[in-house]
């Protein structure tokens, strides 16, 4: 997904976010990659309702037949939820869809239970335990799905380590005549970035990325909210998108971490 900047007005810089809002951004699309086509089966679109009326969606990814993991700011505070794993959304259902033949509905819907909803200001309490389970009423058969890691496995990889990023987010980014706004080309789309590496504060819960488009690199945007961070060529998660710092989506983003051993656990408590 290529960003498309129509004019180089001013836009909000992560200070004023971060004076205005005291929050960061929650993520979205794949910026500077490409349509996924069938490269990635598993990873899903999800629609969430809230009093019963579709409200927002995330990506998500499947592990088994039945059980899909997301993003805890998506699932958190809803009562319905669906999937669907077509690569290309109908422009019909480009809003927030509600039930149909395109998805398959969720029978249950959990947030983890340490998932800061009324997060502290400023970091790390922003976000943490950002993870969620959607267990679907009928399976989805793939040949393949997502594989988790296990425990520390993110942190023992190499500064710049490649990484394949899925997603629904938006994709083309267009500035003037008011606050930038973003669209959306209504694919599951694909980029290669690179691990962020560090030892700070955020390392123990949170990966950092890099997100910047061109140099055969893309990031991550609004609308990719809990689509897996992948080591690059394999199926195996390392995190979930997060965070943005700031509404251009660029510079860095952040993922929750799958490798720690109690995020492993609480995935576990749902598997048969």
């Amino acid at each position: 997904m290529r960003k498309r900047i129509l004019s180089l007005l001013a836009t909000i810089s992560l200070a004023s976010v971060f004076i205005l809002g005291m929050l960061p951004l929650s993520v979205g699309a794949i910026q500077n990659g490409t349509a996924d086509g069938d490269d990635h089966p598993y990873v899903v679109m999800c629609i969430f309702d809230v009093g019963g009326t579709p409200a927002w969606r995330t990506t998500g990814w499947l592990i088994d037949p039945v059980t899909v993991i997301t993003a805890g700011h998506g699932t958190y505070g809803t009562d319905g939820a669906r999937v669907s794993t077509l690569s290309y959304i109908p422009s019909g259902y480009l809003g927030y869809p509600g039930p149909g033949a395109w998805a398959t509905e969720a029978s249950s819907i959990s947030t983890h239970p340490d998932y800061r909803s009324t997060p502290s200001p400023g970091l790390p309490g922003f976000d943490a335990f950002d993870i969620g389970v959607i267990i679907l009423s009928e399976p989805i058969v793939l040949s393949e799905y997502a594989q988790l890691p296990t425990a520390g496995y993110a942190g023992a990889l190499k500064q710049k380590s490649s990484i394949d990023l899925v997603g629904y987010g938006v994709t083309s980014q267009f500035i003037g005549g008011g606050p930038p706004a973003w669209t959306w080309d209504r694919y599951r789309n694909f980029a290669s970035a690179q691990l962020n590496q560090s030892n700070n504060i955020l390392s123990d819960m949170f990966l950092k990325l890099t997100a910047n488009p061109g140099q055969d690199k893309g990031g991550t945007t609004f609308g990719d909210s809990g689509g897996p961070i992948l080591e690059a060529g394999t199926n195996i998660v390392l995190g979930l998108n997060s965070f943005v710092t700031n509404s251009n989506c660029d510079g860095v983003t952040y993922a929750q971490r799958v490798d720690r051993q109690d995020i492993l656990d609480w995935i576990a408590s749902f598997l048969s």
